[in-house]
């Protein structure tokens, strides 16, 4: 599984020009699941999303984790990260089918709230416009098996 984390000072992601969902301070995460993932990469994922300490402290260096912060999630699904891209046109046979991404996906938003964080998303499989002001900027790649 791999995620794209951003720090935000707000985001939001649209179908069809309307918003299914929206956030203030916190992070993206736009998250690909590949053929190999089970809901152990996801949870992987997700251990490091709440712990890493990359939202800012009163003194604006980067301190606080998501829980501490009252930060908020923004999830949407990403399978192009699973892109292979030795070729010009990028092929996507590494990512999971639908079926299978769909469930770690639901999954992963499903613990995230478990685990008590505030947590909007994107529509799995549907085309998203997302929008967001990068704080920081701060992006990280996430890899639950590292090459």
């Amino acid at each position: 599984m791999r995620a794209i984390v951003q720090r935000v000072s707000r985001a939001e992601v649209r179908v069809g020009g309307r918003a299914v969902g929206r956030i203030g301070p916190g992070l993206v995460i736009l998250l690909g699941v590949g053929r190999s993932d089970t809901e152990k990469d996801a949870e992987f994922i997700l251990d490091r999303v709440r712990g890493m300490r990359i939202l800012a402290d009163p003194a604006g260096r980067m301190n606080l984790a998501l829980a501490t912060s009252r930060g908020a999630l923004l999830i949407v699904s990403q399978f192009t990260l699973f892109a292979d891209t030795s070729q010009r046109r990028p092929s996507f046979s590494a990512a999971a089918p639908a079926d299978q991404a769909r469930h770690l996906y639901d999954y992963f938003v499903r613990r995230a709230r478990e685990n008590g964080l505030e947590v909007a998303t994107g529509e799995f499989g549907a085309h998203m416009e997302v929008e967001l002001v990068n704080d920081g900027p701060v992006t990280i790649l996430l890899d639950s098996r590292p090459a």
